[in-house]
Order: C-alpha cells, then sequence, then structure tokens
C-alpha cells in the first residue's frame, strides 16, 4: 500500500519576506535599463549632438526627436537602421520608439512638462553596473510597520513637488488622497502622488543625510478598500539619483519630514569594497 507524506506548509516570516524584497532589488537596479544602466539625460530645443552616441538631433515638428545619422554611425531606431533621418517618438506616444547604438548602449525619449524632448541613455555595462556591491539596508523593524488612514482628496486634488535639479520651480502631481496615523504620541498627516496603480510617498527623516540618503528615501503603498493603507518602512528604496546622477527626484514636502530616525528600509549605494558609491 503506497503511503503519502505530508508536505508541511511553511508560511515565510516578515523578516524571509524582506530578505526576498531586498535582492529582487538589488537584481533590478543592474538591469539594461535599471537605476545604474542610466548614463545621460540630454534635454533636446535645437539641432545638437547627445554626449556619448552618435548622430544629429533635434526637436521633432510632430512632437518627439528627430535624429540624422549616417548608416555607418550604427543607429538602430523601431529596428530599422538610420541612414538619413528618422523620427524617435517619446514615452507620451501610444507607441514609443526603441532606439540601440550598440550591443549594450541603448535609448528612448521622454517627455517634459513644457512641451521639450530628452533622450535617456542607458549603458548595461555602465561604470555604475561595474562598480556595484549592494545597497546598505537597517535590519528588519517591525516598529516601522503601520497601518494608516487613507482619505480620498476631491478629485483633481494637486500638490506642487520641487525636483532637486529644478532650481526651485515645482511640478504638479496629482495626490489622490491623504495619509494619517499617529505613533508616539504625533499625529503625522502625509502626501503623496500617484505612481502607476500605486501611491508614491517622498519622504525624508531624521537618518537623512546621516546614515540614509540626504535627498531622502520613496515609499511605494496601495489603499485597501477598508480606508486602511498599510507603511511598511522597511520597504522604503533609494531614489534613482542615489544611483545615477541623471535621474531628477522629487523632494520631500514639508509635511513628509519626520523629525525622527526611521531606522528601516534602504540606506546607501555601495561599491563592491564597501564604500559608497556617490559619496556626498
Amino acid at each position: 500500500m503506497d503511503s503519502m507524506t505530508d508536505t508541511a506548509t511553511t508560511t515565510a516570516t516578515p523578516e524571509q519576506l524582506f530578505a526576498t524584497y531586498h535582492a529582487r532589488r538589488e537584481e533590478s537596479v543592474v538591469q539594461p535599463k535599471g537605476n545604474l544602466a542610466l548614463v545621460n539625460t540630454q534635454w533636446v530645443d535645437s539641432e545638437q549632438t547627445i554626449w556619448g552616441v552618435p548622430g544629429i538631433w533635434a526637436p521633432a515638428p510632430e512632437g518627439g526627436l528627430k535624429v540624422s545619422a549616417a548608416a555607418s554611425e550604427g543607429i538602430v531606431v523601431d529596428g530599422v537602421l538610420v541612414d538619413g533621418s528618422a523620427v524617435v517618438r517619446g514615452k507620451d506616444d501610444p507607441n514609443p520608439s526603441e532606439i540601440a547604438f550598440s550591443d549594450t548602449v541603448s535609448g528612448f525619449v521622454i517627455a517634459g512638462e513644457d512641451g521639450q524632448y530628452a533622450l535617456r541613455v542607458w549603458d548595461s555595462n555602465s561604470e555604475g553596473i561595474r562598480e556595484f556591491g549592494s545597497i546598505d539596508t537597517y535590519p528588519y523593524n517591525p516598529d516601522w510597520v503601520i497601518t494608516a488612514k487613507f482619505t480620498e482628496n476631491p478629485a483633481g486634488t494637486t500638490m506642487g513637488f520641487e525636483h532637486l535639479k529644478d532650481d526651485g520651480k515645482t511640478k504638479e502631481q496629482v495626490i489622490p488622497g491623504e495619509i494619517t496615523f499617529t505613533k508616539d504620541g504625533v499625529d503625522y498627516n502625509l502626501a503623496a502622488f500617484k505612481a502607476g496603480r500605486a501611491l508614491q510617498l517622498v519622504y525624508a527623516d531624521a537618518t537623512s543625510g546621516v546614515d540614509t540618503y540626504s535627498v531622502g528615501r520613496f515609499l511605494f503603498v496601495a489603499p485597501k478598500p477598508d480606508g486602511s493603507i498599510e507603511l511598511d518602512f522597511n520597504r522604503s528604496v533609494l531614489p534613482p539619483c542615489a544611483f545615477s546622477y541623471n535621474f531628477n527626484c522629487p523632494l520631500p514636502p514639508k509635511q513628509n519630514r519626520f523629525a525622527v530616525a526611521i531606522e528601516a528600509g534602504e540606506k546607501t549605494v555601495l561599491k563592491k569594497d564597501g564604500s559608497p558609491l556617490h559619496p556626498e
């Protein structure tokens, strides 16, 4: 008679789930279009060259950019070798273009709020990827897993967010609702803007510029149908500009600046020898 062996079902602990999440984060930043692969973001407002790649670039009348190049320069747009000129559609187009410059270097075009376009250049063999060792993090900290309340804002509510490279100018972002909670006797009312299907919380705390990246950190969250929202600060991530100077990251608004130290989540990017990748 055959015997059946019961297989015990094991449930991963929060610490194990955090370790898996962290490992996947480290894998993601070294991908061909991961944060460490971005080597240039250059805005194009007239006919010009772009650092690190061939061709002459200019705004296209129909949107996006126009590139002019000889076949010998090896620029491929949407699978076709450019020999003359081609229109490169931006990420704001339903069918954005993909650009290949070589086996390791690729690109795409992003749109700005002012109608300008920029070329982003990615290198899967960038200096950042070659030097990357790890993302330093705090140990899992259950004290910073918080259940908060999400209250919807009227449709169209926006807030101006400053960005690192915009000299104090703000960009309006839709704020779907407010996030409120109380911790250690302090009431918090946080602003998060829409990021795809999630909300993006940009915050700073007493560790910023001391143990963690000075600009702040990101936390992506989603409200539940019952109006609650879990803030697991262990899943706080460094912004893309901590990995490459070619990103322009939003800065934390006043209400998202904690006076206390949030000792959870990512701290800094390290080289293989353990030193900071981008000393501040």
